[in-house]
């Protein structure tokens, strides 16, 4: 996600282990309480730090990054607590629509542990926000905490809606939201068939500091554009195997690496004037897209909500790239 001025690596997808447990037939209301409380399936998923038994559908969840909260008011659950990005508008992230009285959560020096125990979750989401040992061990101390499989990559948004599916009892519902939304862009690559075979990038300058681009073709970020039937820029790709680098960073001389077809870019802290900052930018072959940044973070972390609303931002430049000579 991009946190403050500068992309950073996330996390790759979860492994989710289920466990159905049995129970006693014994008569009496304790006992049915127990058989109750034994068959309740036990959903396992495994992360960075182990893994996370959660037992029975979880009723209070605190989502503490901007994936998950997507994930869970796709999965139409509203948490009691989530994460804001102080570099959204104003009004908000522009696809949620959050209840009133879910209480907003500032990550800017880290999780507030104090805040989230006051919300008494049953269940802690996080993942690119949850990479610190302690963090998670305070974390998990207040309720069941699921944090990344590792701090490399961004997590394909289609597995964590499965995950979501598992832990809330509906895996059904989780299959519906996925096939809607790749429908959704699998539609655009139908209609777009110029694509096929089009180079990408997603960069952005971080103004006075460094170009961020996105370098691993495995990353969530990576895969909607390959659903388009596009391809990373190879420079791109070469440069981030031979750092073995998610996302690289490199100087603003180095637009050599923003030549793809279709260059997906934020402006970090300035605006379009400060891409005179960047050698050769007004010259790049490719469609260039210089988006806002909403636009951005919801192709960076890739979730149900925000892959709809970026493709219809971005969706003019597609068009262009579509229909260009190849």
């Amino acid at each position: 996600m991009i946190l403050s001025v500068r992309l950073v690596p996330v996390v790759v997808g979860l492994a989710v282990v289920l466990a159905a447990c049995g129970g006693d037939d014994d008569a009496g209301p304790a006992a049915a309480s127990a058989d109750a409380e034994a068959d309740a399936e036990t959903v396992t998923v495994d992360h960075m730090f182990g893994s996370t038994e959660v037992t029975g559908v979880p009723e209070r969840i605190v989502t503490i990054d901007l994936q998950w909260t997507d994930v869970m008011l796709a999965m139409g659950v509203e948490p009691v607590g989530y994460s804001v990005d102080a570099f959204m508008p104003e009004s908000g992230v522009p696809w949620q629509d959050l209840p009133a009285d879910a209480e907003p959560l500032s990550l800017d020096d880290g999780p507030p542990i104090e805040q989230i125990a006051e919300l008494q979750p049953d269940l802690i989401l996080g993942s690119y926000s949850i990479t610190d040992q302690a963090v998670y061990d305070q974390l998990s101390g207040i309720a069941p905490t699921i944090a990344g499989e590792d701090a490399l990559q961004v997590t394909p948004w289609q597995d964590l809606v499965r995950t979501a599916g598992e832990l809330l009892g509906e895996p059904g519902r989780a299959d519906e939201i996925v096939a809607d939304v790749d429908g959704e862009v699998a539609a655009v690559a139908d209609a777009l068939p110029g694509l096929t075979g089009k180079t990408f990038s997603l960069a952005q300058y971080v103004v006075g500091d460094s170009i961020y681009v996105v370098a691993d073709e495995q990353d969530g970020s990576s895969v909607f554009f390959q659903q388009l039937g596009m391809t990373m820029y190879p420079a791109v790709r070469d440069e981030g195997e031979a750092t073995g680098d998610t996302r690289i960073v490199v100087s603003p001389e180095r637009s050599d690496l923003l030549q793809a077809d279709v260059l997906a870019f934020l402006v970090n802290g300035g605006d379009e004037s400060d891409l005179a900052d960047i050698p050769g930018f007004d010259q790049l072959p490719g469609t260039v897209a210089v988006l806002d940044y909403p636009t951005i973070v919801g192709l960076n972390t890739p979730s149900p909500l925000s892959i709809p609303y970026s493709l219809e931002q971005l969706r003019p430049y597609l068009e262009e790239a579509a229909g260009a000579a190849g």
